[in-house]
């Protein structure tokens, strides 16, 4: 598929096969447990861990959702894996559709700045970048970044201060490609830009236990 028809089927699935909920009930009901958490460890650390185990236990199940409600075939490279999550994923589960820019690796060399993940959304996007990724890959193509505009987790927040320097990530996820935070509006950066890197393709297996 194309890019365009990529587009074409995250309009459709948002538009008539996504029951809804109001954003502002989900945004408000995401706050307030991360809040909790804070309150029950009082430790951001461990936090980023909570909510980590958190997105790989829901995006497992999104994912199942998602392959069946799409009918998505194998992606034949890691760069169409980025069209899919960009374009599919984000758009059926959140409404949104983050810029994909494809890196060479080798190239990109950043630092890891927190284990991270769109909660939901995202969850299901790294896992189904796993599930769907086809057989090799050049090392050019084993990396994307996805720049939002807007962030439908990051509406009426704020982070304090110690909260920043703390090292919490707000919208935090499991990693089943390696995925992380580069940048975030709420941490004063002017975008907020994560990105996922190949790190090898999956063979049918059992899923990761809970525990």
């Amino acid at each position: 598929m194309s890019t365009k028809q990529y587009k074409a089927a995250g309009e459709d699935l948002w538009k008539n096969r996504t029951e809804k909920i109001n954003a502002e009930l989900f945004t408000l009901t995401y706050g307030a447990l991360v809040v909790q958490m804070i309150k029950d460890y009082e430790d951001y650390a461990e936090v980023n861990k909570q909510l980590e185990k958190m997105g790989y236990n829901i995006g497992t199940r999104l994912i199942e959702d998602f392959l069946a409600r799409t009918n998505m075939t194998r992606c034949s490279d890691f760069k169409e894996v980025g069209e899919v999550v960009s374009k599919v994923g984000f758009k059926m589960f959140l409404n949104i559709t983050p810029n994909v820019a494809h890196l060479s690796s080798l190239a990109s060399g950043g630092t890891n700045a927190g284990a991270s993940s769109e909660a939901n959304a995202a969850a299901a996007a790294t896992t189904a970048a796993g599930v769907m990724a086809g057989t090799a890959a050049s090392q050019a193509g084993q990396e994307f970044s996805l720049t939002f505009d807007e962030n439908p987790l990051a509406e009426f927040v704020q982070l304090p201060d110690d909260a920043r320097q703390g090292g919490l990530w707000f919208s935090n996820v499991q990693m089943q490609t390696e995925c992380y935070f580069v940048s975030d509006t709420l941490r004063g950066d002017e975008t907020t830009e994560l990105r996922v890197r190949l790190l090898r393709y999956l063979d049918e297996e059992a899923p990761i236990a809970d525990d």
